[in-house]
């Protein structure tokens, strides 16, 4: 049984893995599955905040058993959070966690909605988050998602009567939807929406709560329970191998880069609902119940309904392509509905039925996966038809250029058909993420097309109609043109196909720091688009900076191959900052992206087009020690900012550190979560604290309180303690202290311009060997004095830090190299550093 079981859950692995591009290739089992979807006409839309905010156990039940379309409307895609698989944070860590909510619908059979929220990271209330946010463009983006999405039943994630007791985008997301369950009927509100769609009334609104929201109070929850929906969500799937349970913690567990990978749990698992508003339940433990889900819902419904409700009822699991002169019946009959919504989520789902039942494989691979707009590319085209129903292939044709290419090929049984066509890539348009394309604001993306918002990622343009006539009735397949190739260590894989620029341009580094008034060498790799590309390219420097020389020639002849070219850019005597950008020109036209590739097993390749260019920072700092020991934790990019400013930094392995190979370095600094995600520091811990005993200079930034310990020299407890507000005053509580002295004088001035936050999980209480430096705290709340401490162990310094310098060194922001310079340099001269104090 293990083994039947580990086989299952593998091939729902592989679904999400490298091959996530694939063709879907259904078994009997999941054709019957879908056929039962096909015959519920109900909908549901969970809506909480964030990527993992969403109960996959309840999305999963209510897809899988009780056969509902069910969606989960995000509202934001994550863009705030850290990452423990990568180096991508902000706008790139959005386009990953986007992927994986599509991987996590993919497993537990939901589908995927967003708005233009912009997750600027962790708020304390909703009355920040709704005003950085923009309250009525996001109230607008869930009243489109509900009038889109039509769903019968909403369910939030969180409790809109709670402000300020979790995280304000929680809360949030809850308050939104309320409002807008109250006005996506009137056609007044948000009329512009209404050229694209029409009002909508979902019948109730619900908060799937849980002993979770009553800590403390587990009696009031317990007495509530007993009028409050419950669902066991807990059920076992025949079909699948799996129970639904099993089938959540494998659709959870694609939030990779949360830290999200978990075991699957089994048994009976109860969830619960608590009825909000709309009309009352029938049956309590339905939530549908008094809601119409059969064919009969709609006009002319009731003949589809014979048909499809006998294939349901009849269904062949060893031949189930006998089926299909009754589903194009059905199907004809589907083209026919008057319900413009339902008639395109019925067709769509009975076109993949009739496609499985008769086995019939459709592929449209180009020989590269990408492609400059209005250029011509090769595709080659796989069509078998593995039933013994008649079958021809009269014609494809192209969606971009809707030139019909007849073929008229008669699909005989099992022989497959190969051909090539030389395709024209008709389009302007890029396919990078549809939200990137404009500036964001720190609380909105900007997207003008109103069809685009709330849509998981930008569709592909570059499609193929496969017009067919089956059993003697027309339909017609639509296929995205993909890449498909092997690769011997990883066999065939699936490529998305891509329409990008003629030539990008790439900066090593978004943030260029000068720490004195000699001109840096910057280099600008060139990558070709396309065959046989040449050009100049340029550099904008800021009023003030110079460059030389003016252009530089670029000549590339192979697509995809890259040319790095070279400038001196020499900064002002002063302090300054600004922004370089790089542009190409070729003939006339000036290109200026970035091309930015994420290429993880667990989610398809992603293609994303930023700007080229960097902030350039000239920045009056002063430095001691040279030589640092850099422990990585989970996305820290802040080894590269202090090679910025001129140190040595080398990168230490766990696993080689010992009681001798550490003296070399002036300084270690831990990285942010090293304590949460690198499990071989518990046993290396030891020797680090004997580096600060012999007059090392230790660093350790933020780890989560989460089960781990930091293993300070002395007691450390940390909280969830944390400053969101990068404004936050910052009041300094040990002016004579090193690390506000020496070298570098550090003021005021030098935490403005801070970004997201001023840091998080402070520490909460901590030893008298400890002196905290700094105090802050958000508006309302207590003084939060550990932000940085530190400590004399022996000869050496022990420091611990939740200032979140793993945002503002990649930023740019002066002040923070200025202060972390500090921190390395304050064992140098702790004298010096008193007399600068007192000066």
């Amino acid at each position: 049984m293990k083994k039947i079981l580990l086989s299952i859950v593998s091939v729902l692995l592989i679904s999400i893995s490298v091959f996530a591009q694939q063709p879907q290739k259904l078994t009997s089992n999941q054709i019957y599955e879908k056929i039962q979807k096909l015959n519920f006409l109900g909908t549901a839309l969970y809506i909480a905040a964030h990527p993992d905010d969403e109960n996959t156990r309840l999305i999963a039940y209510l897809a899988n058993n009780v056969k509902a379309r069910t969606g989960y409307l995000s509202l934001t895609r994550g863009d705030g959070g850290q990452n423990l698989i990568g180096p991508e944070i902000r706008e790139l860590l959005g386009v990953i966690r986007t992927q994986e909510l599509l991987a996590a619908r993919s497993i537990d059979g939901g589908e995927q909605l967003f708005t233009r929220a912009n997750d600027f990271g962790y708020s304390k209330h909703p009355d920040e988050t709704l005003e950085i946010w923009n309250k009525e463009a996001v109230l607008s983006d869930v009243v489109w998602a509900i009038r889109t999405f039509k769903p019968d039943v909403i369910i939030n994630r969180f409790d809109h009567r709670t402000p300020g007791t979790t995280h304000g985008h929680h809360t949030s997301s809850a308050m939104l939807s309320v409002a807008a369950f109250d006005i996506v009927a009137d056609s007044t509100k948000y009329p512009s929406q209404l050229k694209y769609t029409e009002t909508w009334s979902p019948k109730r609104l619900f908060q799937n709560t849980s002993s979770w929201f009553y800590r403390g109070r587990e009696a009031e929850f317990k007495e509530k329970t007993k009028n409050f929906t419950k669902l066991d969500v807990g059920v076992y799937y025949p079909l699948k191998g799996v129970s639904n349970n099993e089938l959540a913690s494998i659709a959870s567990s694609q939030h990779l880069c949360q830290g999200f990978g978990r075991l699957t749990t089994r048994g009976s698992e109860n969830e619960y609902l608590e009825f909000l508003k709309g009309e009352a339940l029938k049956d309590e433990n339905d939530i549908f119940s008094g809601i119409n889900t059969t064919w009969n819902r709609l006009e002319n419904g009731g003949e589809i309904g014979e048909i499809l409700y006998d294939v349901e009822n009849n269904f062949d699991f060893v031949n189930p392509s006998k089926h299909l002169p009754k589903l194009m019946n059905a199907y004809t009959l589907i083209e026919k509905l008057e319900d413009t919504h339902w008639r395109i989520i019925k067709e769509k789902q009975i076109k993949e039925i009739i496609e499985a039942c008769v086995g019939l494989y459709i592929e449209a691979s180009a020989v590269s996966s990408s492609a400059i707009p209005n250029s011509k590319i090769d595709v080659n085209f796989e069509v078998v038809n593995r039933s013994s129903f008649p079958m021809i292939l009269t014609s494809i044709t192209p969606t971009l250029d809707k030139k019909i290419i007849y073929k008229g090929f008669d699909l005989e049984q099992n022989k497959k058909i190969n051909f090539k066509e030389n395709l024209l890539i008709k389009t302007d348009d890029f396919t990078d993420p549809y939200w990137l394309k404009k500036e964001p604001s720190l609380g909105m993306y900007k997207v003008d097309n109103q069809e685009l918002i709330g849509k998981p990622e930008t569709p592909r343009v570059v499609k193929i109609d496969f017009n067919l006539v089956i059993n003697y009735l027309p339909i017609t397949i639509t296929k995205n043109v993909v890449m498909r190739y092997a690769e011997r260590d990883k066999g065939e894989i699936y490529e998305p196909f891509e329409v990008l620029p003629k030539v990008t341009t790439k900066l090593k580094n978004k943030v260029l720091i000068f720490s004195d008034s000699i001109a840096k060498k910057v280099s600008v790799e060139v990558r070709a688009g396309a065959s046989y590309v040449n050009g100049k390219v340029s550099l904008k420097v800021p009023e003030n900076w110079s460059v030389t020389p003016n252009e530089v020639s670029f000549d590339i002849a192979q697509k995809k191959d890259k040319q790095t070219v070279s400038f001196m850019v020499s900064p002002p005597k002063e302090q300054s900052e600004g922004k370089l950008e790089v542009q190409a020109t070729i003939e006339g036209k000036t290109y200026t992206k970035e091309l930015v590739e994420i290429n993880y097993s667990h989610i398809p390749k992603q293609s994303v087009l930023l700007n080229s260019e960097a902030k350039v920072v000239r920045l009056n700092i002063k430095k001691e020690g040279n030589k640092i020991g850099y422990i990585k934790g989970a996305g820290d990019v802040v080894p590269e900012s202090l090679r910025q400013i001129g140190y040595t930094v080398e990168d230490i392995n766990p696993l080689e550190i010992n009681g001798t190979n550490l003296l070399k370095y002036d300084a270690i600094v831990v990285g942010i979560r090293a304590y949460n995600v690198v499990d071989e520091l518990k046993f290396k811990q030891k020797f680090l604290l004997e580096y600060v005993e012999k007059g090392g200079n230790m660093i350790v930034q933020y780890n989560t309180n989460r089960g781990v310990d930091v293993a300070a020299p002395f007691a450390l407890e940390l909280s969830r303690d944390r400053v969101t507000d990068e404004f936050a005053e910052v009041t300094v509580l040990d002016a004579e202290n090193s690390l506000l002295n020496f070298p570098n004088k550090i003021t005021s001035e030098d935490f403005k311009g801070w970004v997201q936050e001023r840091g998080l999980y402070f520490p909460s209480s901590w030893d008298t060997a400890y002196t905290p430096v700094l105090s802050m705290h958000d508006k309302g709340e207590t003084a939060k004095k550990g932000s940085l401490l530190i400590a004399k162990y022996g000869k050496g310094n022990y420091m611990y830090t939740g200032l979140s310098f793993f945002r503002e060194l990649p930023a740019g922001v002066s002040g923070a190299y200025k202060l972390f310079a500090n921190m390395l340099s304050v064992k140098k001269n702790e004298t010096v550093a008193k007399e600068a104090a007192k000066k």
